[in-house]
This record gives structure tokens, sequence and C-alpha cells, in this order.
């Protein structure tokens, strides 16, 4: 029971580390390998799933060198890379540490599976952890922290993980097994639909943000949190326990099922409903494959052994190149313009269908971990999420109404900078300088796996003081927002035209309350051009709806335009009776931000607002440069 116990968590830890590895690859591929979006998708899909075919080629190197060593090897390399990253100034540097990292991992999993026929377990649990651990940290993972507490943590789980590996014997009691393969075929597909359904915190918190805030302001963090708790325990408990017999046991595969439906649906208020329902169903479906075969008979042969194992390996290789093709097949949607709805209920398909179709035959034990003991632990874990998260102020009324508003737009590429670390105190610093009154963000992601599962806008609202108002776009996780230090009213956003364009675009309005009755109209948008074009339709449309909406009020739209001063698209805006701020300060460059070269940022006004002091500060927390100005509103 020891070396069972030591096992699982050994596994449990390398699932975790293996994550976090992830979490900066997979933005890296966007973000460093694709240059600033002008690398083509297909070679980025193409870089992305050449790594997990290359490991198909582990289980080989396993039979022949033998599990033992490739596995240490691996483990040491795995624990090299995760350490190194937290250390890497970004870049090129980080892309590779972590491609070797995610290389090294998945090697890893190959030697573990040939000596490992029950999986399930430590999967479990290394899903769990993670998701709670992630909570708990905000969504900020410790390899972009760098201070003092996340070296320790990184190095603690490091050398736990690679002494746990090394541990002679280990595995002595779990090699005599004949199952297994479908559990460790399962172990990819789990893995994409937890990270961007089943144990999402940044998911969980949006999906809450679309129930709890009517008006469309969100102001605190601590009920997003809420249901990642009770997502982490219905995960573990069906995940660690005895699946019922007979038919009752589909209720695991037609849970999982609903829940890709619904988040496949696109709606923010079927997120919270589809995380819980897929985290039940697909702790069910793993315990469905925890394996019913019993232990080797002492007549099977040497080859025979060597059979079983390899089948293991091949089975969690061409699982982890599932979780690559669903990854890239969902997220390359956004580039290459075809619908991706169905790739999260295919996947959970795969997982149900090879779930349900295993033999319900003699089932062991659920150690080495009682479960409701294990999922108790790892639940009072998620539990600290929203205890420590720190709430968002709600804007107030000052001593009457501004004379002056400082306006800033922001296209924040997601979170990610320049040289492809996570950078929120340089988005945080660069922004907070201006002093705004009112930052507009282009580029938001609030729970994209590709972009490592963070909520960006929740945690620069918070580190900025200020309630935020979210308009989804491409999907309900990525879009535009509008933060202000006065309160907002009547919320309303105008899905833009796709003409030919691949990611969705739209337009979010608010009304800033700025007390005895004055009331400015602001809009945020990102207009999306198609191939070769410029975004005229999708211009002419927000200049439109951003007049009616203000209705004769102040108005300032504002955002990523993609388009420059003299083009059709910049004209709909001044024909619709709208000033450029920036017109006194131009050229005014605003991208790419370390060598700016193009006016495509910008902040428009109505008569009446007076503009003064236009800057793009420099900064490198975005490709592109902040936009501020601050504008005198008419006299009363």
């Amino acid at each position: 029971m020891r070396y069972r116990q030591l096992t699982t968590g050994t596994l449990a830890l390398g699932v975790i580390l293996l994550i976090d590895v992830l979490r900066v690859w997979l933005p890296g591929i966007i973000t460093i390998f694709g240059q600033a979006a002008s690398t083509p998708a297909e070679l980025m899909g193409a870089f992305a799933l050449g790594w997990f075919v290359l490991a198909l080629g582990a289980p080989a190197v396993v039979r022949r060198v033998g599990a033992r060593p490739v596995t240490v090897a691996a483990a040491v390399l795995l624990a090299a890379a995760r350490l190194a990253l937290t250390a890497t100034p970004g870049g090129r540097t980080q892309l590779w540490l972590a491609t070797a990292g995610l290389l090294a991992g998945l090697v890893w999993l190959v030697g573990v599976a040939a000596d490992t026929d029950r999986p399930v377990p430590g999967l479990a649990l290394g899903f769990a952890v993670n998701a709670a651990l992630h909570a708990v940290l905000d969504t900020v993972d410790l390899v972009w922290r760098g201070d003092w507490l996340a070296w320790l943590l990184s190095s603690v789980a490091v050398v736990l993980f690679v002494l746990g590996t090394a541990q002679p014997g280990a595995r002595a009691d779990v090699v005599a097994g004949t199952g297994g393969v479908r559990a460790w075929l399962l172990a990819g597909p789990a893995l994409l639909l937890a990270g961007m359904v089943a144990l999402s915190p940044a998911l969980a918190r949006t999906g809450m943000s679309y129930l709890v805030a009517g008006d469309g302001v969100a102001r605190s963090p601590l009920f997003g949190l809420a249901p990642v708790p009770v997502a982490v325990a219905g995960f573990l408990c069906t995940a660690l326990t005895r699946p019922p017999r007979g038919w009752i046991r589909a209720y695991g595969p037609v849970a999982l099922l609903a829940g890709a439906v619904l988040f496949a649906l696109d709606r923010g208020d079927l997120l919270l409903p589809a995380i819980l329902l897929a985290a039940v169903g697909l702790g069910a479906c793993l315990a469905l494959t925890d394996d019913a075969s019993g232990p080797e008979s002492d007549t099977s042969s040497a080859s025979d052994t060597s059979d079983r194992a390899a089948r293991r390996g091949y089975a969690v290789a061409a699982g982890m190149l599932v979780f690559a093709l669903g990854a890239v097949g969902y997220y390359s949607a956004y580039d290459l313009g075809y619908p991706n709805a169905a790739v999260p209920v295919v996947v959970a398909g795969l997982v149900a269908v090879v779930a349900f179709a295993a033999r319900p035959g003699v089932h062991r034990l659920p150690g080495p971990f009682p479960p409701l003991r294990a999922a108790a632990a790892v639940t009072a874990l998620a539990l600290l999420a929203p205890v420590l998260a720190d709430d968002i102020p709600v804007a107030s009324n000052r001593d009457g109404p501004p004379e002056r508003l400082t306006v800033v737009a922001y296209n924040i590429r997601m979170g990610f900078g320049l040289d492809g670390r996570f950078d929120l105190p340089g988005l945080t610093e660069v922004v907070d300088r201006q002093r705004p009154d009112v930052v507009l963000l282009s580029e938001v992601d609030r729970a994209w796996l590709l972009n490592g599962g963070h909520d960006t806008l929740d945690l620069l609202a918070g580190r900025l003081g200020m309630p935020y108002v979210f308009g989804p776009a491409a999907d309900p996780v990525w879009g535009d927002a509008v933060l202000s230090r006065w309160p907002m009213r009547d919320p309303r956003s105008l899905p833009l035209p796709a003409v030919g364009a691949p990611t969705g675009a739209q337009a979010l309005a608010v009304t800033l309350d700025l007390g005895d009755g004055v009331r400015t109209a602001v809009v945020s948008t990102h207009l999306q051009p198609p191939p070769g074009r410029g975004p005229v339709v999708q211009a002419r449309a927000v200049a439109d709806f951003a007049t009616r909406y203000a209705a004769g009020r102040p108005l300032v739209v504002a955002g990523d335009l993609n388009t420059e001063p003299g083009d059709e698209a910049y004209a709909e805006f001044t024909n619709a009776g709208l000033a450029d701020a920036f017109a006194a300060a131009r050229p005014l460059m605003t991208s790419p931000a370390d060598d700016p070269r193009e006016q495509i940022d910008h902040i428009f006004v109505s008569p009446g607002l007076t503009p003064s002091d236009p800057v793009a500060p420099r900064s490198t927390a975005s490709d592109h440069l902040p936009v501020a100005v601050t504008l005198t509103l008419p006299p009363r």
C-alpha cells in the first residue's frame, strides 16, 4: 500500500508539473512562435502537433531501454524545465524550455504507463489539485510570479516528484496488471476537457459573472470562485469511487456529453451548469476505466508483459495526441474561420464511448487514498480561493460631476507581453501611470486553455481597483471590456458582421453616471478586418450603433480599430460626426509595441468633449501601445 500511495502521489505531482509547463507552452505558440499573429495558423498548428507526434516514438524507446531509466531521466528533465521556466526572461528561451519540458513530460507519461496499470487515482488527483491550486493562486501560476514563495513551492514540488520517481521499487506492486489501456488512452482527452471546461477556475468565475451581475457590472471575484470547490469535489468523488453496475453507469458519459454540449452553445449563462455537469461526468468516466482486469497470471511470459506495457505506452501517447488535436482544432478556428463548437463535444463523446465500453468486471478497492478523505482534502484547498480573493471596489460618485475624464484604450493581447510572459504587473503599471477614469480593453481573455486559463480581465480590474463590464466577441470568454471609476449603467453589446473575418467582433456600450444627472456614453470595440481588406462594414456598424446609443449625450468610441487615418474605415467615424482625439498629435504610432509603425489604436469623441494631453506611452506588456487622452467635459 505504501508503494501504491507513493506511485499515485508521484503521478499526481508529475501531472501538476506537466500542466504547469503546458500553461507556458501553449500561449508561447501564439505570443513567441507566432510573432504577433504574423505567422500562418497552419504553421503554428504544425509546430504544436509535431511534438506530440514525436512522442509516439517514446513507447519503442521504453521497450528497448527499459521503463525505469527512461522514466527517471524524463522526470529529471521535466522537473528541471519546470524550475527553469520560473527564472527565464521570456522570448525564445522560454519557448524552447517549455517545449523541452513538454516533450520530457510526454516521455515520462509513457514510461509511467509501462509500469502502471491503474493510473486513474493519480491522474484524478493531479487534475483536481492543479485546479484547486490554480484557483487559490487567482489563476496566476507560480511560474509567472517569480517571488521567493513561488520558488519555494516550485522547488518542493520538483524535489518530491524526482525523489518519488527515483524511489527503488516504487512501482513493484502495480507492474503486474493486465489492464490500464483505456484509462491511459483517456488521459489526454480528460486533460483537455478538464482545462477547457470541467476544472477551469477562470471559466467558473466568468460563468458566475454572467449570473450574478444583472446590470453587467462585475464587482467581486468572491462568488465567482465559489463553484470551483463544488466542481472539484464532484469530480474527485466520482473518479475515486466504484462506479455502479449496469445501465446506471451511463450517468457519467451522459453528464459529460451534456456539459460539453452546454459549453459548445457559447452562452455565458450556461457556463456554470456546463462546468458542474462536465466535472461530475468526467470523474465518473475515469472511474469506469479504473481497470476491471485482474493481476497477471504467474505463467505470463516476459514478452506478454512487455506487450502490455507497450500498449499502455502507445495508449497514453495517442491520448495526448488527441489533446493536441483537440486544442489546435478548437482554437485555430479563431484564425481560420471554421466552426469549432463540435470539438469539445466530439472529445467528450470519445471519452464517453471508451468509458462506457469498459468491462464492468471485478473492480478493485478504491485505494490508495480513501476517496472521501482525498476529495475532502482537495476541496478544502479549493475553498481557500474565495476566502483569499480580493474584492473589486464598487465605483461610487465623487463630490459632484468631474470636469475632466482621462480615457485609456489598450489592446492587451490576453495579458502576454512581447517577451511571451504573462505580464500583469506591466499592464497594471502602464495603465495606472495615466491615472485613468475609464479604461477600454481589447483582446480580453477570461478562460482560454490556449492562453493558460487566466481570467485576465478580473485580475487586471482587481489590480487597478476598477469594476468592469465585459462584452463577449469570439465566444463568452473572449472579447472587450470597459473599466470605470464611475458607476456604469445600461450596458449593451452589438455583435458586428463578420464579413469574412475569422474572429468574432462586437461593440460594447455603457453609460457613465457622473452624478447630478450628468452622463457620458462610452463604446469599446475591436474591429476585425477581413483578409486583405479594411474593416469598413464593421466601422460603419459601430459608428451607427454608438451614435444611436449616445442619443445626443457626450460620446467616446475607442479601441483597436485596425485602420489608419485616411483609410475608408477611419472615415466612417469622422463622417458620423466624431473627432479624432489624437489629431493634434499625429502621427501617433501604436503597433507593434517595440517598433511602432502603424496608427491603428484610436479614441474618437463627440463635439463638446475637448481632448488634451494625447499620448501613447511606451510599454512591452502587449504587442500594442496603449493610447490615453484627457477629455474636458462640456460646461453644465
